[in-house]
C-alpha cells in the first residue's frame, strides 16, 4: 500500500510504502503525484518511507517504475529514503550511483532529519577576482543547481580577463551529490580550460589526488596543486610573472 504524507513543503512529495506495491497503485498515487508537481517545479524533492511491513514491488510496479524513471529522474531534485529494512538500504545504496540526484538514507526514527535535510540548501561556489586572478572556491556538497546559478557569473568573470590566473580553493569542498553534479562540473572545466593561463588548486590533503585529476585537463596553462596549509604559496605563485 503507497499513502501519500502530508504537511511537506512546496516542491517536496513523500511517499509512505507498506506491504507488496502493484502496478496499479504506482499508476494511481506515484507517478500522476510527481508528473504533476513537475508540471508547477522544475525539480522536485521526494521522501520514500518503507515502512517494516514493506515486501517489496510486483512485476508489473517495477516495469512502471523504472519506465518512469527513465522518463523523469532528472526531475528529482533530492530523494531521501527512510527505512530500516537492511535489504531495501543496500538496494538503495547500490541503486544512488546510477541516479543523477543526491540520495540519502535515514532510518524510521529520523524523519525529522530527512525533512530537514530535504529543505537544506546544499553547497555552494564563491567567486572573487582580483585584477587577472579568479578564485572559485568549491564549498560543502554540490549539487547540478549549483554550476548553473554560477554560470552567468562565472562567464561575466573570464570576459573581464583576457588571460586570467585561476585558483582553485578546495579545502571546505566535501563533494559532489549525484552523476548531473559531476557532469555539470566537467562541463564547467570543458567551457574554461583554454581561457586560464595558470591555474593553482588548494585542497586538503585526502583530496589532493582529486586536485590533481582536476587540472589535467587543463593542458594549455600552467598548472600546480598545493595543500590547504600551503595557500599563501599558492596565492604567491598564481600572481607571479
Amino acid at each position: 500500500m503507497i499513502q501519500l504524507i502530508e504537511s511537506l513543503p512546496s516542491g517536496t512529495l513523500g511517499f509512505s510504502c507498506s506491504g507488496r506495491l502493484s502496478g496499479e497503485e504506482m499508476q494511481r498515487r506515484v507517478i500522476p503525484s510527481i508528473e504533476a508537481a513537475l508540471l508547477e517545479f522544475d525539480h522536485v524533492k521526494v521522501m520514500v518511507v518503507f515502512e517494516p511491513s514493506f515486501e517489496g514491488l510486483s512485476l508489473e510496479a517495477v516495469w512502471d517504475d523504472t519506465n518512469f524513471g527513465l522518463r523523469h529522474w532528472d526531475g528529482l531534485e533530492k530523494l531521501a529514503v527512510v527505512t530500516n529494512l537492511g535489504w531495501v538500504r543496500n538496494g538503495m545504496r547500490a541503486l544512488a550511483v546510477l541516479l543523477p540526484c543526491p540520495v540519502h538514507l535515514f532510518n524510521l526514527e529520523e524523519q525529522d532529519n530527512a525533512r530537514r535535510w530535504l529543505s537544506e540548501a546544499l553547497g555552494t561556489v564563491h567567486l572573487e577576482r582580483q585584477g587577472e586572478v579568479i578564485t572559485i572556491g568549491l564549498i560543502g556538497q554540490l549539487d547540478r543547481d549549483v554550476y548553473r546559478r554560477i554560470d552567468d557569473d562565472l562567464a561575466q568573470l573570464f570576459s573581464e580577463v583576457d588571460r586570467p590566473r585561476v585558483l582553485l580553493d578546495l579545502r571546505d569542498f566535501d563533494g559532489w551529490l549525484g552523476l548531473n553534479a559531476l557532469r555539470q562540473h566537467l562541463a564547467l572545466i570543458r567551457d574554461y580550460r583554454h581561457r586560464p593561463q595558470r591555474l593553482a588548486v588548494v585542497s586538503s590533503q585526502p583530496r589532493k589526488p582529486l586536485a590533481q585529476r582536476l587540472i589535467q585537463p587543463c593542458s594549455q596553462a600552467q598548472t600546480q596543486a598545493f595543500t590547504g596549509s600551503d595557500l599563501l604559496a599558492a596565492q604567491e605563485w598564481i600572481c607571479a610573472d
